[in-house]
């Protein structure tokens, strides 16, 4: 029996309309919507192709959004003033700083200047931190679309085995914390783990999967535990193929549940963001 998919697009779509009503809401309530800058420096064409579902997203929700695009040339202490400057500003109620940035941009450094309360991405250090003692509305995009993936099977974390397989500061740090707070039992895989033989180990007895690492295929399908939900936040181009980090059509006649590659995790992680500048802008309105 195959693997049920989960597909990303219809996930993203039952979402948005939640938000919708919520828009609908606030701008009878506020007499105006959220408004979101994405500060984008430089012309790549990854950060324009995200940007533009971000558009178009935004539009469909309801939600204020500006793609603020700066010389690749600005010197960082500018592009901190600009940050700054929209802090500042009552008016603007996210701020994110798109990557990737030119090499003499520090992005970290950069993020952390975003006011606590508009930081869209979740990345301040102090929200980081708000987020490891469950304090904080404000999660990381891709990690909270991992988390509705996995909500959306209706299996309960509490007491499952989870295995993450990437540790970046982006996907598999955070993911870990929001999975803990549910009560699963979290295992979180490397490059050490895969230099210490025990990757295929620890991926075998995954009652849940998430693999975000970005090497083609690197989770084989005979890997899985039968009837595990796997989710692959993978993306990554083969020839003329866009394929994931997870052996798709093994891991499909092993998994109870699966995100394509496309169309799995990328869809929802729009949409939270969409779901991060309604929750921004509720904050700043209890406060005034």
């Amino acid at each position: 029996m195959s693997a049920q998919l989960l597909d990303g697009k219809v996930l993203a779509g039952k979402i948005k309309e939640k938000l919708k009503m919520q828009i609908s809401e606030i701008l009878k309530e506020k007499r105006r919507v959220p408004r979101v800058i994405n500060i984008a420096v430089g012309d790549h064409h990854s950060a324009c192709a995200y940007a533009n579902a971000q558009i178009r997203v935004a539009e469909e929700i309801g939600i204020d959004y500006k793609l603020d695009v700066l010389p690749a040339d600005i010197p960082q202490g500018k592009l901190i003033d600009h940050v700054r400057k929209l802090n500042l500003d009552p008016g603007v109620n996210g701020i994110m700083v798109h990557k990737p940035v030119p090499a003499h941009i520090d992005h970290h450094a950069v993020a952390n200047q975003i006011d606590v309360i508009k930081d869209l991405e979740g990345v301040n250090v102090v929200n980081i931190g708000k987020m490891m003692l469950g304090k904080t509305s404000i999660i990381p995009c891709t990690p909270a679309a991992v988390m509705a993936h996995i909500d959306s099977t209706g299996v309960p974390l509490r007491g499952k085995e989870v295995v993450i397989v990437g540790h970046s500061e982006i996907v598999g740090k955070p993911l870990s914390l929001l999975l803990l707070q549910r009560m699963a039992t979290v295992t979180v895989c490397h490059l050490a783990t895969s230099e210490a033989g025990k990757l295929i180990d620890h991926v075998s007895r995954a009652d849940v999967l998430v693999v975000a690492v970005g090497k083609p295929e690197l989770i084989k399908g005979q890997w899985i535990k039968k009837d595990a939900i796997v989710i692959d936040v993978g993306i990554n181009q083969v020839g003329s193929r866009i394929v994931g980090d997870v052996e798709f059509y093994a891991a499909q006649e092993k998994a109870a549940y699966l995100t394509p590659v496309p169309g799995g995790v990328g869809p929802v992680t729009v949409v939270m963001l969409m779901k991060n500048a309604i929750e921004a802008f509720s904050s700043q309105m209890g406060q005034r």
